[in-house]
């Protein structure tokens, strides 16, 4: 892997950054979109519906996670998901302010 030298960068092109290059796997798009329709789903629903292993499911969540999009809950021996609606919104923000900006930079 390739060192990223994140430093280089300011605050905001780290943020649009992390958030797209977790959104930049159709499995991870799936997962969200899966999880957004079905309140409380867990891994095995998720293998379910994309037709990926256990292990790789898992792997994608964690990816998730670490924009802070999902909310888990214990149930028992499982896990269960669900979207953070305020992460949601702020992710959105972020890129969309992104893509604005860069609109109003190319029609100067």
């Amino acid at each position: 892997m390739g060192f990223s030298k994140k430093q280089l960068f300011n605050t905001s092109q780290n943020q649009v950054a992390t958030i797209t290059k977790v959104l930049g796997h159709p499995a991870r798009i799936a997962m969200i979109q899966y999880i957004s329709e079905n309140k409380d789903c867990n891994c095995n629903a998720l293998v379910e519906s994309t037709g990926l292993s256990q292990p790789t499911i898992s792997q994608h969540l964690g990816e998730i996670r670490k924009i802070g999009l999902l909310k888990q809950k214990v149930k028992g021996k499982n896990l269960f998901y669900t979207i953070d609606l305020d992460q949601l919104n702020e992710s959105r923000r972020v890129v969309n302010d992104f893509f604005v900006k860069t609109q109003v930079n190319c029609n100067k």
